[in-house]
């Protein structure tokens, strides 16, 4: 830039990456606001300094713009795209176009909100900050394609849909902390057992006993209070409650199996609440003898009505089904009101019936426990428990809080407050003011002051006759004995129908939501069809036609005793694991783990956890199986399907630390030959290019070591990163999709050699780290540039220096397909163009086989990787399709045959480590290992035990061992005569020229071969020629062989000499693998 700062020019001038097309918009006369701008992708946001600023030319305006620094109000400023090209700086206020950070001549930009939200955001628009190119790159560098840092930019449709969804939200009803928190958790957790369970409870267990059961129940829902609190502070809180909570933190698998029953349970819930109203009602008109037909089909028909009522509540939208909930609650609140200002009003009527006001006598009385009818304290928490389970009512609609990250743990935490506070204030004046057992009859005054010695009879009262049984009154006896002590009954009977409706109503609306969620994650394929939402505030329609099918299918069972155990059960295990995933966060010790909500701990919430399961079995053991085995079944189908999301979850978190920690700790420890496994740096290309050299490697590293699938790429020109990140993604895909358990990797080189000692040196990770070099074999080697052969051979020399075993595998039909277009149909059908976008006809500049290593591709700036490939099938020619039929054969399953294992060096035991592992997996575990060494014709039997006893005690199973005696007999003529024809257009032939000619040519092409080293290596020669014979004679029809590599001696044998030793011993042989370990042993027989 030579010092100049960049300036904003009009469009007529030619633009640099940074010039700016400046938009001019006219103002009308009267003031009227100009029309909308075309909305894009945000690129800059910064700062405006009205004092640094002058006039419109001093920043660099063009004269028909102007420019007025009073209207210069705004503190924020775009550049937009428009989408036409051309891009403009804003002042969202003003209409003043400028390209200022802090008044200078800077397009960076400072921080915002807007760069932080996701592409879809909710509450704003995402802005995208300039990338470091932008900032970095030179200014006469074509600029990169636009596109988020992570591959998701929206496209214009995508921007214009999002765009119309924020304007139909405009009237979004949003709740607070108190309507729709508060309220809600408060009037679920006052449910009918309020009412007509909580005197029987402290009639059997006492006054002390069940304030210790709402104390324990109520530690349980406090720590998983604090724990929703936890989570939902940790970031931006959507719609699905529970769901939500859980998915995004422990993960799809846990969140979409408790999503799925978590929403079950809270249909099945709305039955459970319904039934509860139909049987008060329809006792009330047993009572009056008002049945409509028998008590059960009236209690169908009650509850199909009631269901119907409140569906039509919650259709009508989330404001109405607010305004029910607040009439409710004013019904629910009267009625406890009306019970304690009752139990204060004693008359001589209510006292026959066990009501005598507030007592001393009846409180110490009834401090004790005095259980009945096999009942115990874990019965009576059983019962009580499922009281305290509507926690997270509020959570549930997360949606449509305003302030989730706020409301949520101030309105569920004043909630379990304000409801554990009632309960223990009911348990502490029912039992103060009430007796057990009552007659009701105005007649059993005290007559025997002797035997009486009951807390009623120093108030004139002999109950006594109720130790008989038969006493319908009273703590033990009356359920509804409540309404007896209120100042007006009805109004008992009415915070029954409010506390059963509210309940019911909270249900049908949480369960539709939390569905709504699941089905917008995709998390169960079929069910989107729920995910779709209707008006304002985006109601899920669907999903609460099917909360009113599931809810009135269980009202017509109308017997719900069954059931009940494993619903309450189903919402434990929602609190079990809420618990569970903030103890694993703060164990992940994530970075992005930092709630604003610090009132929690991990070990506390930990115990929170363990106390609900606890909590499942004390309730109910059967059911408690129940829900782990459906849990456990829908987290093993999750895991099975694999969604295709990533929420940043804590096992994600764990799992980095755990892998972080096991690296750190092997590297404390040497290498032991016991635990040596071959990890394996194979230079494959691009992963489909070569699939026969992946999926045979990974048959003997698949759980056992390392893989990484590597690829030298020699490219024309600079990379881009975000193709690279993208093509990065693909290969990685194209890997898992395949099964192959491997990294893929790659580095740019201006050659293969160089491009392998970086990936030898550089790649892995303390213990993990390749110390085996895979390659495959360069089949057209004799028809290419010998400088390449040069490269090849001088490969295989690095990896001996840097003390790498090598493996090179050879196939007839060679390994390379990538020259045959569409060959991957997986990757087709997965990478589908991008809206707008123009699929991209891929010639890969490569003949067949030109390498065997990492298909070095000199990519050009009009191509792309083979893996996209999108064209139409052309015929196959014979050649090509014996090639892809070759490039499969380690795919299947191997059957019967012999994996023949030439071990003519000891290498220190790689070439036979390599064919015990590949019978170790499943595909080559019905091949036999045939083992073949070099002897000599007058000491087979004596080497063949010596063997023998070799592999025995190295453990390894072999099924023959030859002994070849004749190994170094000389070879057949016609064979020693295709080594010569094969060798001869290589030769040096020094002594056909001068010594100074011959060292110059030598200098210059050093893979010649000089008369003097083939003199000197005739013996050598004339071993790879008889052992290729060899193995054509006794391993023609092996599935595999495994064969020591020959060693060439560097700077003595060149590289078309060895070229020439590896043809000759691997041509027209079955699936051959050259293996040279780096002669540490391997293998031992020491335990």
């Amino acid at each position: 830039m030579s010092g100049q700062k960049p300036s904003l020019k009009s469009g007529g001038s030619p633009q640099s990456r940074f010039q700016v097309d400046v938009v001019t918009e006219a103002s009308s006369a009267d003031g009227s606001k100009p029309p909308e701008e075309a909305r894009g992708r945000s690129r800059v946001v910064g700062f405006l300094d009205t004092g640094a600023l002058g006039s419109a030319m001093d920043i660099g305006l063009p004269p028909d713009v102007s420019y007025d620094p009073d209207t210069a109000r705004s503190d924020s400023v775009s550049l937009h795209s428009t989408g036409t090209g051309h891009t403009h700086v804003s002042d969202s206020h003003s209409n003043t176009y400028y390209m200022r950070t802090f008044g200078h001549n800077t397009i960076d930009a400072v921080p915002n909100i807007d760069f932080y939200r996701h592409t879809a955001a909710t509450l704003g628009e995402k802005l995208m900050r300039p990338s470091l190119s932008e900032l970095h790159d030179e200014l006469d560098k074509d600029p990169f394609e636009d596109g988020l840092a992570n591959g998701e930019e929206p496209s214009a449709a995508e921007e214009a849909a999002a765009l119309r969804a924020k304007e139909a939200k405009g009237g979004t009803v949003k709740f607070g902390w108190v309507k729709g928190v508060l309220i809600r958790c408060m009037l679920n957790i006052w449910g009918v057992m309020l009412f007509i369970r909580m005197s029987w409870i402290v009639g059997q267990a006492g006054i002390g006993l069940t304030i210790a059961i709402i104390l324990m129940a109520t530690v349980v829902t406090t720590i998983t209070g604090l724990s929703t609190s936890a989570i939902a502070t940790n970031g931006f809180v959507r719609g699905g409650g529970a769901y939500y909570l859980i998915s995004r933190s422990l993960g799809p698998e846990f969140g979409g199996s408790i999503g799925l029953i978590f929403a079950f349970a809270n249909a099945v819930a709305v039955a459970m609440y319904v039934v509860g109203f139909a049987e008060t009602v329809v006792e009330m008109l047993s009572d009056v003898d008002a049945l409509m037909t028998d008590e059960l089909n009236d209690i169908r028909i009650v509850g199909t009505l009631t269901v119907i009522l409140l569906l039509g509540i919650s259709v009508a939208g989330m404001e109405w089904e607010a305004k029910a909930q607040i009439v409710l609650l004013v019904i629910l609140l009267a009625a406890i009101a009306n019970y304690f200002i009752g139990s204060f009003i004693s008359t001589e009527s209510k006292e026959p019936k066990g009501f005598f006001g507030y007592q001393s006598a009846i409180f110490l009385e009834n401090l004790g426990p005095d259980f009945r009818d096999e009942e115990t304290f874990f019965s009576m928490f059983a019962i009580f428990f499922p009281a305290a389970t509507g926690i997270l009512a509020g959570a549930n609609i997360s949606g449509d809080l305003t302030d989730p990250q706020s409301a949520i743990p101030k309105g569920t935490l004043l909630a379990i407050l304000i409801t554990g506070i009632t309960y223990v204030a009911i348990t502490i004046s029912a039992g103060s003011c009430i007796v057990r057992d009552a007659t009701g009859d105005h007649n059993d005054t005290v007559s025997d002051t002797v035997n009486c010695t009951d807390a009623a009879c120093t108030l004139g009262y002999d109950f006594s006759i109720c130790k008989e049984g038969g006493c319908q009154y009273g703590l033990i006896n009356d359920f509804q004995v409540l309404g007896l002590v209120s100042g007006f009954g009805p109004l008992i009977s009415a915070g029954i129908f409010s506390a059963t409706l509210s309940s019911a109503l909270a249900s049908l609306v949480s369960a539709p939501k939390v569905f709504q969620a699941l089905c917008k994650d995709n998390i169960y394929p079929g069910l989107g069809v729920f995910a779709k939402g209707y008006g304002k505030n985006n109601e899920p329609l669907r999903g609460y036609v099917l909360t009113f099918c599931i809810g009135l299918a269980f009202i017509l069972i109308a017997e719900l005793n069954v059931i009940a155990p494993i619903i309450s059960n189903f919402f434990l295990a929602s609190y079990a694991l809420i618990n569970f995933s903030v103890f694993h966060a703060s164990l992940a010790n994530s970075p992005g783990w930092r709630p604003s909500f610090k009132y929690f701990n991990k070990w506390v919430s930990l115990t929170g956890a363990i106390l609900c399961c606890v909590v499942m079995f004390v309730i109910n053991w059967w059911a408690a199986l129940v829900t782990l085995l459906i849990v456990l079944a829908l987290y093993i189908y999750v895991s099975y399907k694999k969604p295709d999301v990533n929420w940043g979850s804590s096992t994600q978190a764990l799992i980095y630390n755990q892998a972080l920690t096991h690296c750190l700790n092997l590297t404390g420890v040497e290498d032991h030959v016991k635990n040596f496994r071959p990890q394996c740096l194979v230079l494959a290309g691009y992963p489909n290019s070569r699939p026969a050299l992946l999926q045979l490697v990974n048959s003997f590293t698949k759980n056992v070591g390392l893989m990484v699938c590597a690829h030298v790429r020699m490219v024309t020109r600079r990379p881009n990163l975000k193709e690279l990140s993208q093509e990065h993604g693909r290969c990685q895909r194209w890997l898992n999709k395949k099964r192959i358990k491997a990294f893929y990797t790659h580095v740019f080189s201006d050659n293969l050699r160089h491009g392998a000692q970086f990936l030898m040196q550089a790649v892995g990770l303390g213990r993990l780290k390749p110390n085996t070099l895979v390659m495959g074999f360069k089949n057209n080697w004799s028809d290419g540039d010998m400088r390449e052969v040069e490269i090849y051979i001088n490969t295989i020399h690095d990896a001996f220096d840097l003390q790498y075993g090598v493996v090179i595998l050879r196939l007839r039909d060679g390994l390379d397909v990538s020259h045959i277009q569409g060959q991957d149909e997986i990757i087709q059908s997965q990478e589908k163009p991008a809206p707008g976008g123009k699929e991209v006809l891929v010639s890969v500049v490569l003949t067949k086989d030109s390498d065997s290593d990492s298909c070095p591709s000199k990519t050009t700036s009009g191509q792309s990787s083979p893996l996209i490939v999108r064209d139409t099938k052309c015929p196959l020619s014979l050649t090509e399709q014996r090639l892809l039929e070759a490039s499969q054969q380690f795919k299947k399953k191997q059957g019967k045959g012999t994996i023949d294992v030439w071990w003519l060096f000891d290498d220190g035991g790689l070439t036979l480590l390599i064919p015990f592992l590949l019978t170790n997996g499943s595909k080559w575990g019905d091949c036999r290992i045939r083992v073949f060494i070099g002897g000599k014709i007058n000491r087979i039997d004596h080497d063949r035990r010596a063997m023998a006893t070799l592999l025995s005690r190295f453990r390894i199973d072999f099924s023959d061992i030859h002994v070849l005696g004749d190994i170094n007999t000389k070879p057949k003529k016609h064979n020693k005569l295709s080594f010569r024809e094969l060798v001869e257009p290589y030769r040096l032939r020094e002594d056909d020229m001068e010594q100074e000619a011959a060292e110059r040519m030598k200098a210059q092409e050093p893979w010649r071969i000089t008369d003097n080293e083939l003199e000197l290596y005739k013996a050598k020669n004339n071993r790879q020629i008889r052992l290729n014979e060899l193995l054509k004679e006794h391993s023609a029809a092996a599935k595999l062989i495994v064969m020591s590599m020959p060693l060439a001696r560097k700077g003595t044998v060149s590289s078309a000499l060895y070229m020439c030793w590896l043809e000759t011993l691997s041509r027209d042989v079955p699936p051959l693998l050259l293996v040279r370990g780096n002669h540490q042993s391997v293998l031992t027989f020491y335990s």
